[in-house]
């Protein structure tokens, strides 16, 4: 039987390494593919969901911005809708709902995404940096009149004027109060000690800032004594909405500072809408889908052109190291029976091995052949030999040449009794190929059944000078087939006396084993030559070559034996050492 095949060498395997290959390639451009278009995609989503975030954020701000309450807020709610197909929803920090662009009622988010107060802005210039402070568009009582802007502008030129005469750079801004802000990108120390700092000329309050100034003033010194903080002396507020007093080198000043920042808001808030709470995502007028750019179609494209490509390849190249070697083996398989030809063997994987074993069968099949042809010629040889006697015996006694005496016809009856017994012994072969031999087991006392043998040779086995000997335990029971186990020990013992010469002994033994029974025939005769020992079973096998009658019988009788030994569910062996003897040993198994 052939050696297992190595796991590196198994067909399984590399049709398995092939899957791998192609399965990884496939799962890696898809992964790739899958990777590259969701970072993208999401990138693209993050930045628009953020910038749309803070649009929102910042128009409704802004409406907070211009109106004291959100009565008037559902036509913006219905217009950012539309354009950004998100409902939003405003709700009250009281937790009642404000305005809703839904058309009908559903539940909220889990939480919201921002909280609606101008007062507490993102005045950050950077989206998603969050730096909590005043909306820059909340005026309230600080807006100018359109005279205070305009003597607001005429100073501030002239401080951009004086900047830009002696080499500096500035540019004017207007804020959302009217008011004006100088600023300086560079300028040199020469601009700088003749124009001073460029703001002192929009710096003054106008009458409609003075008295807000004063009460944020006040109510910044109010904040301080509530906090049992110093008040620092002669405590104001400039137009920039910064504190200063007479000592700005005070420790109080910074505490001042956030008191003036709490002041500020309480100053505005009756100018701005209420805080709100902002709600976005649920209950979108249009359902978001995939739409796949045509980069990405692209880029599907030529990764499963790439995969398919690989695929094929790497299939073509398994398929053809597979079929090569079969299709040599079909070749092979398709020549002359008769000339019995081998496949090459070239791979050590399953079709390797099935190389070999057509290979190995292809011999058998060759080895039958021969043997099938010598043995027609053995039975041609058996058969010729009687028929030419007794043919030539009868031709002589027809032509009166020969008298037909009592020895004439002896004679001819023995070459018919060799005939009978071939063409008896070739149909119990061709019994026992076709499956049809049968035998008749039944308890037979051991002792009698070799005493029956013995008997049936003891007379040829005297003329020759050889006694026959008989050992059994009394009581012991063969359970086999009566007729057919003395044609086996018969055989074994006729075999025996064939290969003696005069003064040997033949001993038929029987005992009991653990298994059943042990029958055998030992000679001490001239053996068997160990190189002749595997052929002894076989077919018209002899040890003399040249099939003299006299030296051996035909060839059947082990042949036969064995396959009657078979039937009963036994074995058969032999043992034999040249000018020692040999040992015959049959051995049957109990009753079922």
């Amino acid at each position: 039987m052939a050696a297992p095949v190595p796991l590196y060498r198994s067909l399984l395997v590399r049709l398995l390494a092939a899957s791998c290959v192609i399965a990884g390639c496939a799962i890696a451009a898809t992964a790739w593919i899958a990777a590259s278009t969701a970072t993208s995609a999401l990138a693209r989503q993050q930045g628009q969901t953020l910038q749309t975030d803070t649009d929102i954020v910042s128009q409704l701000s802004g409406y907070a911005v211009g109106h004291t309450d959100w009565t008037g807020v559902a036509p913006l709610l219905r217009q950012l809708t539309e354009r950004y197909q998100l409902r939003i929803a405003l709700v009250g920090t009281d937790g009642k709902m404000i305005s809703d662009s839904s058309a009908q009622p559903a539940p909220l988010p889990p939480s919201d995404i921002a909280t609606i107060d101008p007062l507490s802005f993102d005045t950050s210039t950077t989206p998603g940096v969050q730096k909590p402070g005043l909306d820059p568009r909340v005026i309230g009582p600080y807006q100018l009149t359109p005279d205070e802007s305009n003597t607001l502008r005429q100073m501030a030129d002239k401080g951009l004027l004086c900047l830009t005469k002696y080499g500096g750079q500035a540019q004017l801004v207007e804020l959302l109060s009217g008011r004006y802000v100088l600023q300086q990108s560079g300028a040199p120390q020469r601009a700088t000690d003749i124009c001073g700092n460029p703001n002192q000329y929009v710096v003054p309050a106008t009458p409609t800032e003075v008295k807000p100034l004063a009460d944020l003033a006040a109510a910044t010194s109010a904040c301080l004594v509530h906090e049992r903080l110093p008040v620092p002396p002669n405590l104001s507020v400039t137009t920039a909405f910064q504190v200063q007093s007479s000592q700005p080198a005070s420790a109080s000043m910074k505490p001042a500072q956030q008191c003036l920042q709490t002041a500020r808001r309480d100053q505005l808030r009756p100018y701005v809408a209420a805080p709100a709470q902002l709600y976005l995502g649920i209950g979108t007028t249009a359902r978001e889908h995939f739409d796949l750019s045509g980069p990405n179609r692209s880029k599907i494209i030529w990764t499963a052109a790439l995969v398919l490509a690989v695929t094929v390849a790497v299939t073509a190249l398994a398929g053809l190291r597979l079929v090569r070697p079969l299709r040599a083996l079909i070749y092979t398989a398709r020549q002359d029976p008769a000339d019995f030809a081998r496949a090459p063997v070239t791979t050590r994987d399953e079709t390797g091995y099935l190389a070999m074993a057509f290979n190995q069968l292809t011999e058998r099949r060759e080895q039958m052949d021969a043997q099938r042809k010598a043995m027609v010629a053995d039975i041609a040889h058996e058969l010729r030999s009687p028929l030419t006697n007794i043919r030539g015996w009868l031709e002589v006694t027809r032509d009166g040449l020969v008298e037909p005496t009592p020895d004439l016809i002896t004679s001819l009856h023995d070459e018919a009794v060799v005939l009978q017994r071939v063409i008896d012994d070739l149909q119990d072969l061709a019994s026992a190929d076709a499956g049809t031999l049968r035998v008749h087991p039944q308890p037979i006392a051991a002792l009698d059944l070799l005493q029956q043998v013995a008997l049936a040779h003891r007379a040829q086995a005297a003329d020759l000078g050889i006694t026959v000997e008989v050992h059994a335990e009394p009581g012991l029971d063969v359970y086999a087939d009566p007729e057919r186990i003395r044609q086996v020990l018969g055989n074994l013992v006729s075999n025996a006396v064939r290969h003696s010469a005069s003064g040997a002994h033949v001993t038929l033994t029987a005992r009991p084993t653990a298994d059943g029974v042990e029958l055998s025939a030992q000679d001490t005769g001239c053996g068997i030559a160990q190189a002749d020992l595997p052929y002894i079973f076989d077919r018209f096998w002899r040890s003399e070559k040249s099939r003299n009658r006299g030296t051996g019988g035909s060839g059947l009788g082990l042949a036969i034996a064995r396959h009657l030994v078979l039937a009963h569910g036994g074995t058969i062996t032999v043992e034999s050492f040249v000018g020692v003897g040999t040992t015959m040993t049959v051995r049957l198994p109990p009753p079922c």
